[in-house]
């Protein structure tokens, strides 16, 4: 992959869009770049499973938004079906676990932090709207790009 965010911010200042910095990568892939897809939980991660396990991700970044629970959605075995179905990348407005186990694991994933804690119960979760946190607004549809130096959001592919 060829870009830089950097440059992109320079190139497009006004076609662009930066998460702070509080996210950290814990993938192995340290850049990606996809279109969105959306997906708002409940702390329970099971609609994320069937997205990650049962739909071709390839050329998309899932951006998931648990608003900041303390509960980790993404651990081994989602980054193994993420992989699997040729996923990107990830984007957690939350937390993952299972970090020794899936640094080698070809996809980004991208959150605020650990937990080693999941959420058992099945509770309701969203796809396909618009997702607001860190300043910044996620539809489907729109593009990321992210790398060692921060993750931005355009509402066309520019690279």
């Amino acid at each position: 992959m060829s870009f830089y965010t950097a440059d992109i911010c320079d190139e497009h200042p006004d076609k662009v869009y930066v998460l702070d910095n509080e996210f950290k990568n814990y993938g192995a892939k340290q850049k990606a770049s996809g279109v969105v897809v959306t997906v708002k939980l409940d702390r329970n991660n099971s609609e994320l499973i069937k997205i990650l396990r049962d739909e071709n991700g390839t050329g998309k970044i899932v951006v998931v938004d648990v608003e900041n629970e303390y509960f980790a959605v993404v651990g081994e075995n989602l980054m193994k079906f993420a992989h699997a179905n040729n996923y990107e990348a990830i984007i957690v407005n939350g937390y993952v676990r299972d970090t020794e186990q899936i640094k080698d694991i070809p996809v980004g994933l991208f959150a605020r932090g650990t937990c080693p804690r999941k959420y058992i119960p099945v509770t309701e979760a969203e796809r396909n709207l618009e997702l607001s946190f860190c300043g910044v607004q996620f539809n489907d549809g729109d593009y990321v790009y992210a790398d060692v130096d921060g993750i931005i959001l355009t509402k066309e592919k520019l690279v």
